[in-house]
């Protein structure tokens, strides 16, 4: 009979990954549902995780970095998918672009003159057109769209296959930019008639019709995390994290936890030491304020150190071996990153590559 681990094990759900991109379609419905894959697929394994998403009817992905995009095509291999690097064209980086069949997200004047100079050499030249609405962070101006179109011969070389921007607080239905920027984002798709239009990532698909168009750019939700950065029960969680109880103390009051201050008992506390830390995943910022699960209830977290976390049993019926649930379905993901004071795309991409890693559904 085999042994239970001795580790934290990552398990990641390829099915609950489906469900939720079914959601996105639903609630999007018309539009087609790309997927973000960056930073490997938010912590999870881009190629695994894209595969999942191609088999499911996702075409369109979204890289950050030309190196990502080169690993994915490579993880696709012959699967006709349409891969966007959201840095554009960095300089030096055309013929690896070229190579691996990767689509530039032009936010820059010189990177559209750069487009420009290799459409002059190659002939029309695939770009994405990035536009900033508001956001402030990455995207051409409006003025700097207009002088783009008023280049000669421009729209003759560069073939725009999609014009795209980025809401700054979609997480925020009511939010007063969200209405200001996409009045922008419709003067800038008029000036590309014909040409998809991509405003909406995971948030945005859930603020209404007019923020959809033709392309969401599916995030953070495809992974279960809610688009108003809270528990959200149509989603389900993909990432589960668990790591087995090395020792159970018992503390008496006055006792101080860990280093420094971060927990002095003020009564007897039986508390369980688990096989899995900040190393792992489990952010330091969470002690105090976040819970794990065992046996059948939310346990606090007492301190997170780098190759442990502590947490406060009671009189459960726990001994060392026994599993404990550090994020899943029962330690929601939105939950653990606002007690860590961050949000679910961090918790996600901290997760460690020393958890063993599993993969559940079918990896296509």
């Amino acid at each position: 009979m085999p042994h239970p681990p001795d580790h934290a094990v990552l398990t990641i759900d390829l099915d609950a990954l489906a469900h939720n991109r079914a959601v996105l379609a639903a609630e999007a419905a018309g539009a087609e549902i790309g997927a973000v894959v960056k930073a490997d697929g938010y912590g999870l394994g881009a190629g695994p995780v894209a595969r999942r998403l191609y088999a499911e009817g996702a075409r369109s992905f979204f890289v950050a970095r030309v190196s990502e995009g080169e690993a994915l095509r490579s993880e696709l291999g012959a699967r006709d998918a349409a891969i966007y690097v959201l840095d554009g064209l960095p300089t030096g980086t055309a013929d690896r672009m070229a190579a691996a069949r990767l689509i530039p997200v032009i936010s820059t004047l010189p990177q559209a003159n750069a487009a420009l100079a290799r459409a002059a050499a190659m002939g029309r030249y695939a770009v994405a057109l990035q536009v900033d609405t508001g956001m402030n962070r990455q995207g051409l101006t409006l003025p700097e769209v207009r002088a783009l179109l008023a280049t000669p011969g421009a729209l003759d070389r560069l073939e725009v296959v999609l014009v795209m921007s980025h809401l700054g607080s979609a997480t925020v239905p009511g939010e007063a930019r969200n209405p200001a920027q996409l009045a922008r984002f419709r003067e800038v798709r008029a000036l590309f008639p014909g040409v998809p239009a991509s405003f909406a990532a995971s948030a945005g698909a859930f603020l209404g019709v007019d923020y959809r168009h033709d392309l969401v750019r599916g995030g953070v939700s495809l992974y279960g995390g809610g688009p108003e950065e809270r528990p959200d029960g149509r989603l389900k969680a993909v990432a589960t994290l668990t790591a087995p109880i090395l020792d159970i103390r018992n503390l008496q009051p006055g006792d101080r936890l860990s280093y420094g201050e971060v927990f002095t008992a003020v009564r007897a506390v039986r508390a369980a030491v688990v096989a899995a830390g900040y190393a792992d995943g489990i952010l330091r910022g969470a002690a105090g304020k976040g819970y794990a699960w065992a046996a059948g209830a939310r346990r606090p977290l007492l301190a997170v150190n780098m190759d442990l976390t502590i947490i406060e049993i009671g009189d459960a019926p726990l001994a060392p071996g026994e599993s404990v649930e550090l994020l899943g379905p029962n330690v929601l993901i939105d939950d653990l990153a606002t007690a860590a004071g961050t949000v679910a795309h961090e918790i996600l991409v901290r997760l460690s590559r020393r958890a063993e890693r599993v993969y559940l559904g079918d990896v296509a």
